[in-house]
């Protein structure tokens, strides 16, 4: 029961703070809107990840073909927004994308490397011979 409340809370927050961030230049001007834009980007990245770090979540996310498609397409994102947008706008897309392509990059090596040392560790346990009693 305390965990599907604090699930129902977190996606809450998640869903408030990305609202924040899309709807608030419909509401507000001036300051009230960047804080108003800020705050609900801050808030969104803090549920975010406290979500992603959830088992179902989790899973799904260091799963091979999602950390593929993150890698694919938020590379090919991160390459057309530094042309199809200009200025300050395109570099900041540009480097946004590119930080989520790594980390998925990062994240597939490194799901390589384990699978490499747990094959090898299955392999070395098969050509052990039982010791005579």
């Amino acid at each position: 029961m305390k965990s599907l409340l604090s699930s129902i809370v977190l996606w809450s927050l998640f869903l408030v703070g990305l609202s924040a961030t899309v709807a608030s230049g419909a509401v507000l001007d001036g300051t009230q809107k960047d804080v108003a834009t800020y705050g609900g980007i801050a808030l969104s990245l803090l549920a975010g990840s406290r979500i992603a770090k959830k088992d179902p979540i989790k899973s799904f996310l260091s799963s091979r073909p999602v950390l593929w498609f993150l890698f694919l397409f938020n590379g090919v994102v991160a390459a057309a927004a530094g042309f199809a947008l200009d200025g300050v706008q395109g570099i900041t897309a540009a480097v946004g994308m590119g930080l989520v392509s790594l980390g998925a990059g990062f994240g597939l090596l490194q799901s390589r490397g384990t699978r490499t040392r747990g094959t090898q560790a299955l392999e070395t346990q098969g050509r052990r011979t039982p010791t005579p009693a």
